[in-house]
């Protein structure tokens, strides 16, 4: 786990794909995002998660491109979104790492929310491994969403003493404990026919 963080900060490692050290194994997607159940769908979950933290102050919300490692789960990865509450960062359930030069560069702990966006190339890893790994690493809500059929799947994953239980939705919303809120997930398709997503918050 050491020699990959270190890796994943050199100029060896690859340029903007996802990378994960998984219990011992290092996982690389060197696939291309799909722009309609992928990209479009991780950007509407940015611009309603990012802005609700920062107007109510409830910590700090990160896109894709962080490096998140927990040491007892042994998992280290670019979640596709990670968010720590501002408890998180006073209690020290999460650190931030400097680099080697200026700045952080890396988040270590467990955070409250991690988000991954199933892909062709990663069913397996968000559905089974990163579950599991997620729930070692004592993360509070691992929010799982699949939007490449015609029906979307969207979970809350709350964590319990057990595993991951998945939050009962009602009327098609599903309650996060972590940001206080309830949201819904719909998908219409616009006058372009391309995907509109709507993450509604309530």
């Amino acid at each position: 786990l050491e020699s990959f963080r270190q890796w994943m900060h050199s100029d060896e490692s690859p340029d903007k794909a996802p990378v994960f050290f998984l219990a011992g194994e290092v996982w690389v997607d060197m696939s291309k995002e799909q722009l309609d159940s992928h990209v479009r769908l991780k950007q509407k979950f940015y611009q309603v998660l990012g802005p609700l933290a920062e107007k109510a102050r409830l910590g700090d919300f990160f896109p894709d491109g962080l490096l998140l490692t927990n040491e007892e789960a042994d998992v280290s990865g670019n979640p596709d979104a990670t968010f720590v509450s501002r408890e998180s960062f006073r209690n020290g359930r999460v650190q931030l790492i400097e680099g080697a030069e200026d700045g952080y560069v890396e988040l270590e702990g467990s955070p409250d929310m991690v988000l991954e966006v199933v892909s062709d190339s990663s069913v397996e890893k968000d559905n089974d491994v990163l579950t599991d790994l997620y729930w070692k690493a004592g993360i509070r809500e691992y929010w799982l969403v699949d939007a490449r059929g015609e029906r979307i799947e969207f979970q809350i994953l709350r964590h319990t003493a057990r595993g991951y239980v998945a939050t009962r939705p009602s009327g098609g919303w599903r309650k996060s404990a972590v940001f206080g809120k309830a949201f819904r997930l719909t998908r219409q398709l616009d006058d372009l026919g391309h995907p509109d997503f709507m993450l509604d918050v309530k």
